[in-house]
């Protein structure tokens, strides 16, 4: 899943990869993920990418 969410980011924001891991792996989302929070794993991965893209824009900066 968090493979597909870092394409999406990519994807939608026209980054390469590198740099989509890697704000990936800052945002809250990868940590929310990582313990399991409010079923998020059952979640769409580009449907999760569009929420940290609009709920986190600070680390796109």
């Amino acid at each position: 899943m968090e493979n597909d969410i870092i394409n999406a980011i990519s994807e939608i924001k026209g980054i390469d990869l590198r740099k989509a891991f890697d704000i990936y792996y800052s945002s809250k989302l990868a940590e929310q993920i990582s313990n399991g929070s409010y079923g998020i794993e059952n979640m769409d991965a580009k449907y999760l990418a569009e929420d940290l893209i609009e709920n986190e824009p600070d680390i796109f900066e």
